[in-house]
């Protein structure tokens, strides 16, 4: 009776497989120890002769010749018979007789008998497809609607394959059998694939190959991938050879199956003597093509040199050098010796190609880096970096210099044309050019050619010359750093045996030959706009650095600018590359002595402007300013300072980072202060120059002076256009002048203040006392500039108000003491006054002609100009009466009279001094009796009465009298 539980399977690995496979059975009480297990039942086939017991859930044992699914069975002393929840299918693998095979196979179902005696093929429509693709019929699976869990699958075989008279026709010495010569791939798929889609027939075609490859790989992989199998086979050979030694006590057993298996394996040989020759053979051809095969890279590599390189593919090539010489270099076979020998040939002939384009300039950094990494990986004799960059040194230096001379000859041959250039000599329309922006592009505002024709060559010259130092001098310091850091060399086994290593004691050349650049760029840029800084250089030094045809005096102010924009673009940009030595020091002093040069020739060109501003006057005088009227001069000058100004601060005094203050330096300072006082000073000149000798106006106009036409058109009306009197000439620029000392110039000077020119202690405020001392300096001096500036004008202002004065004065008194005596008139018989006479009222008409035209031009001055014409007046009448020597008795009524009227007509405009004279004059005069006062009250009210509206000119200002005094 059993004494455990039953058996039972619930797991099979794997589920499915040939006779002979390999399987793993788990489950419970599968044996107490492998005693206990009595049978052991695979799809009916018992296989315990076969199974390893290893636990009571766990055997391993090979399947028999079991065909379709079946159970497994375990069957032991102690649980009896068992049970299984998982089965097994078992199926025959159909092979062809030659096929190898890992597995037992039963060849009375492989090979058909009958087929060896007829004209049958060997393989069946029942063996295995070539192209792995089944050839089953459709199959529908059909749902009962009554009975949605009822299915039903019904197989529909395809009848409509083609006969074999048909295929006879269409293929006459052809056949379909995979054994014969004549065996024809189409008449197969027409018989066995007619209706299988393009796809299957492509997957059948992968199979083919891949079945293709395994065969391909011989004997020895298949016994790799069946290498359990075949140790098997040899243990359980060993040991039936052992138990037959064991069993066969007299030995003639084993003798005898050893002459059987002989004569089995002659016999065999004989069958496939012919099939084993042509398999040898194959597989002769197959070593052979399979050693040329694999070092077809060193055969093919001549070409694929050649083809790479047209490609520029030149890392490839490197990568197959380097391959193929550590494979073959030593190599003793002389085929291999042969090719190899071909590769060195063509990768000398491909390292000189590279060496020669390294030197080849223009080139991109990136590209020079890889073609020295290039060379370096060729094992290249000598030093290819350092050759590239003293040749590149070298190249740079020509294409300066070339640049130096080209535009020479330019200039040369524009003034050798007489084409000077006419260009606009003022610094309120200055071009800008080309200029870079910090983006490292250049922006162009004016590429036109009428732009270039008009530039002076000096500008194109050092914008060409900057562009060129942007565009190389960036690279040929980074490739020297990256030489020097030893970024450049390639860690490979050929580089350590080249000894490719950082030469140091070429550091010191490498910053010499920088330096050397910078100076050459310096040194160039001041040959043509600086040449006088360049005399501490010997002659003959100098002479290199390009002598220009035309002296820097002749470039235009205007233009300066883009040549400052262009240098200081350079200057900031190759500061931010660390340069070494004393190239840091050149730029930033060329930078500052472009700079200074462009501030002093803008503010010199100005004062040049200012001072022919008389040129432009148009004698038009516009009232609409309260300060009084002005004619356009006082604007344009004020327009041409600001303008200089706003150049200046935008190209010139505005620092960038890590430029030098222009104002730190004293020298800078003071001429820069003298400048701008000249600069603030030149108008006054003009103001003078108009007023006493003011130039001729040959230029017609129409009337009213609003448009220029040709002398040639004579149907408009014409007018010759006329310079004003001495007088209005006097009161207009008095007027300029008065409007250019209160409104201009301290306009100007915020300007100044705002833009630099004076608090310069803002800018230059550090902890440093010595700065602060600067600043203070300077404020000084700029202060002290502007105040004789200001000075300037106070003294023009005198000097035209006094010859105004004097010039409207002077015929007023000089007619006094005439008309005074006009008719024989005599004191001592003067007869009773009837009024007061005439002179006086000439005197009061003309005062009032000197009010009104002032008044006219600029109210401020009314007062002013009164006062002084009326003390004159004073001073005249008190003289005249002072010199009576006898009087009648009516004189003192009429002096009187005539005092008191002039008295009380300009009593407003009368000054301390004038009112002193009236009073002199009447102390001198005889005390009036009562009734002659009487007299003399009624005659005064008369006179004001008659003289009322004249009277009113002198009354009716008063409001701008009192603001002109204040």
């Amino acid at each position: 009776m059993p004494k455990g539980g039953a058996p039972l399977v619930t797991g099979v690995s794997p589920k499915e497989g040939p006779p002979g496979t390999r399987i793993t059975i788990r489950g419970e009480n599968l044996g107490k120890d492998p005693k206990d297990l009595i049978d052991l039942y695979i799809c009916g086939v018992n296989c315990v002769l076969t199974a390893e017991w290893k636990s009571s859930s766990k055997i391993i044992a090979r399947t028999g010749p079991g065909k379709g699914k079946g159970d497994i069975i375990v069957k032991t002393n102690s649980g009896g018979v068992g049970s299984c929840t998982v089965g097994f299918k078992g199926y025959f693998v159909q092979i062809g007789p030659l096929q190898d095979s890992a597995i037992w196979i039963d060849e009375s179902q492989t090979v058909n008998v009958r087929r060896l005696h007829t004209q049958l093929p060997l393989f069946s429509k029942d063996d295995d497809d070539p192209l792995g693709i089944s050839d089953e019929g459709i199959q529908i699976t059909v749902q009962d609607t009554d009975a949605p869990a009822s299915t039903e699958t019904i197989t529909y075989q395809d009848s409509a394959k083609y006969k074999e008279d048909e295929l006879l026709e269409l293929f006459p010495e052809a056949s379909g059998n995979l054994s014969l010569e004549n065996f024809s791939p189409a008449w197969y798929l027409l018989e066995n694939h007619h209706s299988t889609s393009f796809d299957d027939l492509k997957a059948g075609l992968a199979y083919m190959k891949r079945r293709a490859t395994q065969r391909s790989e011989g004997p020895i992989a298949f016994v790799k991938s069946n290498l359990s199998s075949t140790l098997d086979c040899l243990e359980s050979l060993d040991a039936m050879y052992q138990q037959f030694c064991i069993d066969d006590l007299r030995g003639d057993a084993v003798s005898s199956y050893a002459v059987l298996l002989m004569q089995a394996k002659s016999c065999a040989d004989g069958l496939f003597q012919e099939v084993l020759g042509r398999k040898d053979k194959a597989d002769s051809t197959r070593n052979a093509l399979s050693v040329l095969q694999r070092f077809k890279f060193l055969f093919y590599l001549p070409l694929n040199i050649d083809r790479n390189i047209k490609k520029g593919d030149y890392s490839l090539v490197i990568n197959d050098y380097v391959r193929a010489r550590s494979l073959f270099a030593d190599t003793q076979v002389q085929v291999f010796k042969r090719v190899y020998n071909d590769v060195e040939s063509r990768i000398n002939t491909f390292r000189d190609m590279l060496h020669t384009k390294l030197l080849e300039l223009p080139t991109p950094l990136e590209e020079q880096k890889k073609l020295i990494r290039y060379l370096i990986s060729l094992g290249c004799e000598g030093d290819p970096a350092w050759e590239c960059l003293v040749n590149q040194q070298k190249w740079l230096i020509g294409i300066l210099t070339k640049c130096k001379d080209d535009h020479i000859q330019e200039e040369a041959n524009s003034l050798a044309d007489g084409d000077s250039g006419n260009i606009a000599k003022s610094p309120l329309a200055v071009p800008q050019g080309k200029v870079r922006d910090t983006n490292s592009s250049v922006k162009s505002t004016s590429d036109q050619t009428g732009w270039k024709s008009g530039t002076p060559q000096k500008i194109l010259f050092v914008e060409e010359l900057t562009n060129l130092m942007l565009d190389n001098i960036p690279d040929f310091w980074k490739l020297g750093q990256a030489y020097f850091s030893g970024s450049l060399f390639v860690n490979t086994k050929e580089t350590s045996d080249k000894q490719y290593k950082v030469d140091t004691s070429k550091h010191s050349k490498f910053k010499q030959m920088v330096t050397d650049l910078i100076s050459l760029f310096s040194n160039l840029v001041r040959a043509a706009f600086l040449p006088e800084s360049l005399e501490n250089i010997p002659k003959e030094i100098r002479d290199t650095y390009g002598k220009w045809p035309a002296p820097c005096s002749d470039i235009p102010g205007g233009w300066l600018p883009s040549s400052v924009r262009h240098v200081r673009f350079c200057v900031n940009s190759l500061s931010f590359l660390d340069l070494p030595g004393d190239s840091p020091i050149l730029i930033q002093d060329l930078a500052l002595d472009i700079r200074t040069n462009c501030m002093f020739t803008l503010l010199k060109q100005a004062i040049a402007d200012v001072k022919q501003l008389h040129t432009k006057e148009t004698w038009v005088v516009d009232t609409d300013d309260e300060s009084g009227g002005t004619t356009q001069l006082p604007a344009l000058f004020e327009n041409i300072v600001n303008e200089t100004i706003h150049h200046l601060h935008e190209v010139v005094v505005q620092n960038k980072s890590g430029e030098p203050e222009i104002f730190a330096q004293r020298t800078i300072q003071k001429d820069a202060t003298a400048l701008c006082t000249q600069l603030l000073q030149a108008f006054s000149p003009c103001l003078h120059k108009l007023a006493f000798d003011p130039p001729e106006i040959s230029t017609k106009k129409f009337k009213g002076g609003k448009k220029v036409i040709s002398p040639e058109d004579t149907t408009a009306p014409i007018l010759e256009d006329k310079i004003p009197l001495l007088d209005k000439r006097l009161i207009i620029m008095l007027s300029n002048c008065n409007h250019t000392m209160v409104r201009v110039i301290p306009r100007l000077v915020e300007n100044l203040n705002k833009h630099g020119y004076v608090e310069m202690e803002k800018a230059l405020r550090t902890d440093s006392e010595e700065n602060t001392n600067i600043s203070n300096i300077q404020k000084a001096d700029l202060k002290e500039g502007y105040q004789a500036a200001k000075d300037t004008y106070v003294d023009l202002d005198d000097s035209l108000f006094e010859a105004y004065v004097e010039e409207k004065s002077n015929p007023i008194v000089g007619a006094i003491e005439q008309n005074m005596y006009r008719g024989g008139f005599e004191w001592k018989i003067c007869k009773k006054p009837t009024g007061v006479r005439n002179y006086v009222k000439e005197m009061i008409m003309k005062m009032i002609e000197v009010h009104a035209e002032v008044f006219a031009v600029s109210p401020v001055f009314v007062t002013r100009v009164t006062q002084k014409v009326i003390e004159a007046v004073s001073e005249e009448l008190t003289r005249l009466i002072q010199c009576v020597t006898e009087h009648g008795p009516y004189s003192p009524i009429q002096a009187r009279l005539e005092l008191l009227a002039l008295q009380e007509t300009v009593n407003v405009y009368l000054t301390p001094h004038a009112r002193s004279c009236y009073k002199d004059a009447l102390n001198d005069l005889p005390v009036l009796k009562p009734e002659h006062k009487k007299l003399q009250e009624e005659l005064l009210n008369k006179f004001k009465s008659q003289m009322k509206f004249q009277l009113m000119c002198f009354y009716g200002d008063s409001v701008m009298r009192t603001s002109s005094v204040a």
